[in-house]
């Protein structure tokens, strides 16, 4: 079955490298944390908020190994109030585990953004 990991992380910056070393940990945290296979990997989806706009964040990805996974980009909608300069992750995966089992991974400032699923 296909599941869905979730991950977001913040950068202080609107700087390429900065968001691509966010991006390669969080991802690296996201693989690792839920023991995931690169031939199980089905897609990703990258989004950043509308301040962050210097790089493509799926050519981190692509720069780590995931060349041949389909990754697509894309900008979260400008909501007031939201968190600011966030890198978020969606990993579409076949896996056996359950629900309950699937690890998300939120980081720096982005912990508030789901409280209840970080450990």
């Amino acid at each position: 079955m296909v599941r869905a990991i979730r991950g977001a992380i913040t950068v202080e910056n609107n700087d390429k490298n900065e968001i691509f070393e966010a991006t390669k940990i969080l991802l690296k945290k996201m693989i690792e944390d839920n023991g995931l296979i690169h031939d199980d990997l089905v897609s990703m989806i990258f989004t950043l908020t509308p301040d962050l706009n210097a790089c493509f964040p799926a050519a981190a990805a692509r720069q780590i190994g995931y060349d041949d996974v389909p990754l697509m980009c894309m900008c979260e909608i400008p909501v007031d109030g939201a968190l600011a300069k966030c890198v978020r992750i969606l990993i579409n995966t076949n896996t056996d585990k359950s629900l309950k089992d699937i690890k998300h991974v939120y980081l720096r400032e982005a912990v508030s953004l789901r409280r209840d699923l970080v450990k």
